[in-house]
Formats: C-alpha cells, sequence, structure tokens
C-alpha cells in the first residue's frame, strides 16, 4: 500500500517510474517530499516547474521582486505582458497549471536568516537560486544550523557552478569564503545566455531528485563547473 499510485498518477509519471532507480518507490517518496526554492529567476523559476512536474508533493517558492522584461530572455515561464507583475505569484500559477497535485507555498517577501529558520524548517531539501553570495551565506547557515541538504549554484555567461552541501559536507562558505564580489555574481552584473542558465537549473533539479529518490549520488563534497564557449563540464572534489 505504501508504494501505491492511482492510474492517473501512473500515467503523468509513466516515463518517471520507468527509470530503474526510481520507480513506483522512488515516484511516492517524491510525492511524499517537500522542497523549498529561495529565487524565482532564471534559475528557480526552472527548477520549480522541473520538480512540479517531475511531481514533488510540496514546493515552497520565494521571492520578492517583479517580472521585467530583460527577464524574459532566460526565465522562460514568464510573458510579455505580465512584465511588473510578482514573479512568485505568476510562477505559482504556472506550477499549479503543470501540475494541480502539486501544492505550492508562496512567500513574496526577501529572505533574512529569521525568515529562513521559519520556512525552511518543514522542508526535505532546500534550493538556492539566488544570484548574489550574501543570500547564498545565509541560506547555507540556516541549512547547516536545521541539518538540511541544499543545492546552491550560480550561472553568469556561458558558465555555471552547482555543488550540494550536506552537514558534514564540505561548504559554500570554505570554497568561496567571503565572496562578496567574486564565486557567484549576479547576471545582471556579468550577463548570462539562456541555455547556462537552464543547464544549472537542470543539474539542481537532478540532485533534488537523486536526493528523494535515493538515486544516484550527489555532488557532496563536489562542484560542478560547466562552460559553453569550450564544452567543458568537470567535476572538482573539495
Amino acid at each position: 500500500m505504501d508504494n501505491y499510485l492511482t492510474e492517473e498518477e501512473r500515467r503523468r509519471y509513466s516515463r518517471q517510474i520507468a527509470i530503474e532507480e526510481i520507480g513506483v518507490a522512488g515516484q511516492r517518496r517524491l510525492e511524499e517530499s517537500k522542497v523549498f526554492i529561495v529565487g524565482c529567476g532564471a534559475l528557480g523559476s526552472m527548477v520549480a516547474m522541473q520538480l512540479a512536474g517531475a511531481g514533488v508533493g510540496s514546493i515552497g517558492i520565494s521571492d520578492f521582486d517583479t517580472i521585467d522584461v530583460s527577464n524574459l530572455q532566460r526565465q522562460f515561464f514568464f510573458k510579455t505582458d505580465e512584465a511588473g507583475m510578482k514573479k512568485c505569484l505568476v510562477l505559482q500559477q504556472r506550477m499549479e497549471e503543470l501540475n494541480p497535485s502539486c501544492q505550492v507555498l508562496r512567500c513574496d517577501a526577501l529572505i533574512n536568516k529569521e525568515k529562513a529558520v521559519e520556512l525552511f524548517s518543514d522542508y526535505d531539501f532546500i534550493v538556492d537560486a539566488t544570484d548574489n553570495p550574501s543570500s547564498k551565506f545565509i541560506i547555507e547557515s540556516v541549512c547547516q544550523q536545521l541539518d538540511k541538504p541544499c543545492s546552491i549554484a550560480g550561472v553568469s555567461e556561458f558558465h555555471g557552478q552547482v555543488m550540494t552541501v550536506f552537514p558534514g559536507s564540505t561548504k559554500f562558505g570554505e570554497v568561496f569564503p567571503d565572496s562578496e564580489n567574486e564565486g557567484f555574481l549576479p547576471c545582471s552584473i556579468n550577463g548570462v545566455v539562456g541555455p547556462a542558465a537552464a543547464i544549472c537549473a537542470s543539474l539542481q533539479s537532478a540532485e533534488v531528485i537523486k536526493y528523494l529518490t535515493g538515486a544516484g549520488e550527489c555532488l557532496k563534497s563536489k562542484l560542478m563547473v560547466f562552460d559553453l564557449l569550450n564544452n567543458s563540464y568537470n567535476v572538482i572534489a573539495l
């Protein structure tokens, strides 16, 4: 009974269930899991939609920003006539349209440390999709405090970086210490191509799915880096 799926669920997730490492049991684990995503921009919107499509049962999203036409080159779930609307609100609508069974919690606010403690406590996995180091330090610190795994990523121009931090593993702050102006920079400063953001977000989504289903290996104490200009993909042990 623990592995029971309805006929509708079996149809919806048939390609995912067909993967040996996931199967019906893995799909059930996804449906019973809760993931929180900080940031609804190029990375966060893609991760949110992919996880909603994958059948994660409950997804929290947070962002204080509104949609700008300059976002649309890499944030593909927003529309031109939605400029000025809250990203969080629009993204919630898209997620619920994609998968009505996904429960979406929306937080239209900037996440500080106190708010992060309050929000993260009830979730199994945290996804950092912010574009500044200070937010990443806060997210990692709270996740360490709460013993929560988190995926931290950044994208710039044609390249991106992803790592997953577990309690006791190598931390973002150890790899990029005091990097207020280094490491992961906002795309508004360096620019970014849409495909690089999409790849980076997809890597984060894969980390979440692997962790929740027990499939494969996560980037624990590892940094995945890629550069689309020279087609290089590397995993660096930390």
